[in-house]
């Protein structure tokens, strides 16, 4: 026999007459599964004569007959010293494991919704929770787990990056997405998956025509401009004769709050603050705080920031200025579901701490204050994880004017 002649039985093995035996084993062998019979059928008289002939059977086969793949191994076997699974794969193919294929990428879907439930921004603001649960329930794009990480990962630098310095979409994009100046353009998937956490985030309905996009945007700096973003402050003193330091320290001086413009602490020239000691800087959710602040100190009011609810490009750059300088960041706003998230929100953005926001400051708040509006919807509180479930199980917000006198009371004592 010369090297290139079929060994004894193969001819018998390529039969026509066998595809349909082949495949069908090849099919089930590929599944991963154990497998101990096959299936077949429908066949023709000519098709059952010849797998007769293989198994060497005394009588033809019925048309869809089960074949036990002990007796097929040991026909083959005995025709050319071959085992089953290696002649499919000679007459039809590598064998796949499927089965496996599947548990690999179940694995790797698992992973990537532990890796997302897990990233530093979600675990900084516990509102997403909400916004990954529906990212897992629409499943991956395109089937492919690649292609989903890289766009939440996306997605996730977006969010780290709001609050915008006030810029026009595809320059904030430019700038966040290494140039990729149209990724956020209206329609696309990552501009539509980033709008949804940020309604998730703002507790608001995702927006459904183009100027509710545009809208949620402007809330977060994108498109803005540097004169109508402004944050309030009181008791600001920095030192230096920049137009920011000169224009906060009159109106501290006066007894005055000051509204300061993204434009002025884009530019704000010399600026610092006292060298001799680390001054303390409070920040508070409502303007109303910061009115009786300076109503009550004057002259002599502490350094006070008001965020005016959610913290705009302003108010961001502004404590980042601060915390730059060497001042010590703490906040406080309201106890309920948004008062927790925009607390989360600027926690994150920025190096303030909580400042009286803890269960045992929200039992002592709801003490003198017991029937109060609804909380609203509550998601964790990451400094404090205890003060979500207290909460939920009082059901009552208490808004930070409730609380006025005890949060001046402390800056009483930051005076001295």
């Amino acid at each position: 026999m010369t090297p290139t002649e079929p060994a004894p039985g193969e001819h018998t093995l390529r039969r026509p007459e066998l595809r349909p035996l082949w495949h069908t084993v090849h099919n089930r062998l590929s599944s991963g599964r154990p497998v101990t019979r096959v299936r077949l059928g429908p066949l023709d008289e000519v098709q059952r004569e010849a797998l007769a002939d293989l198994l060497g059977l005394d009588r033809l086969p019925d048309a869809r007959p089960s074949v036990s793949l002990v007796r097929l191994e040991e026909a083959v076997t005995e025709l050319c010293g071959r085992t089953v699974r290696e002649t499919v794969t000679e007459l039809v193919g590598p064998l796949e494991d499927r089965a496996g294929e599947r548990r690999r990428k179940e694995e790797q879907r698992a992973e990537l919704w532990t890796w997302l439930d897990g990233h530093a921004t979600v675990r900084a603001q516990p509102a997403l929770a909400d916004w990954t649960e529906s990212c897992r329930a629409a499943g991956l794009v395109g089937g492919s787990t690649a292609r989903t990480r890289s766009l939440l990962t996306d997605a996730l630098t977006v969010l780290a990056a709001l609050p915008s310095q006030a810029e026009p979409l595809p320059v904030f994009a430019a700038r966040v997405l290494k140039g990729e100046s149209h990724a956020l353009d209206d329609g696309t998937r990552l501009s539509t998956l980033v709008l949804r956490a940020l309604a998730t985030l703002h507790d608001t309905a995702p927006p459904q025509s183009s100027a509710d996009r545009r809208a949620l945007w402007t809330r977060v700096g994108v498109a803005d401009d540097d004169l109508s973003a402004t944050v309030l402050v009181g008791g600001l003193r920095p030192s230096g004769d920049g137009p920011l330091a000169r224009v906060a320290r009159v109106c501290a001086e006066t007894g005055q709050a000051a509204s300061l413009t993204l434009a002025q602490l884009r530019a704000p020239g010399e600026f610092t603050l006292a060298a001799d000691s680390a001054p303390v800087v409070h920040a508070v959710e409502n303007p109303s705080i910061l009115a009786l602040a300076v109503r009550r100190f004057g002259p002599d009011c502490p350094p006070l920031v008001c965020t005016s609810g959610w913290p705009n490009s302003a108010a961001i750059h502004l404590l980042r200025l601060l915390a730059a300088q060497g001042a010590t960041l703490r906040y406080h706003g309201d106890f309920d579901g948004e008062g927790i998230r925009i607390a989360a929100y600027l926690l994150d953005k920025t190096a303030a701490r909580p400042w009286r926001m803890t269960a045992a400051d929200y039992r002592a708040a709801v003490a003198r204050t017991a029937h109060g509006p609804q909380s609203g919807r509550l998601t964790e509180a990451p400094w404090d994880h205890e003060l979500t479930r207290v909460m939920t199980d009082h059901g009552t917000a208490v808004v930070e004017e409730l609380v006025a006198d005890v949060l001046l009371a402390d800056l009483a004592e930051a005076m001295r």
